[in-house]
């Protein structure tokens, strides 16, 4: 019985403690995608570490943004450019969007990158 009384107490003040500011924290250096991207690219793509996509045959965000040649502006227009993409890709965004995804996505760029097998 004391048991059950000493577990009753404890729980509200396990309840009181704070988060460990180090897990509770994004990592420096990764930035957070823009709310809408999860939900607009996340069912195929892998939009943030650790870069596993739902859909293998689509590439990681980080993939995308490391492919040589690829800056802000030409990714803009690709992402723009509706007509390139497969039919379940298929959906509208505002330019403000498609900015917005851009230049997120060219923050995963890494000097080190190595493309995965």
């Amino acid at each position: 019985m004391k048991r059950i009384a000493l577990l009753a107490a404890a729980a509200p003040l396990a309840a009181c403690q704070t988060p460990d500011k180090t897990t509770a924290e994004p990592a420096a250096g990764e930035p957070d995608p823009p709310a809408f991207v999860e939900a607009a690219c996340g069912g195929c793509h892998a939009v943030e570490p650790p870069f596993l996509s739902p859909n293998p045959q689509s590439p990681t965000f980080e993939a995308i943004a490391n492919r040589q040649g690829l800056s802000e502006d030409t990714l803009g227009d690709w992402l723009a450019d509706a007509h390139n993409y497969p039919e379940m890709m298929d959906f509208d965004l505002t330019r403000a969007q498609v900015d917005q995804i851009a230049a997120y996505m060219v923050t995963l760029r890494r000097e080190d990158y190595v493309p995965a097998p």
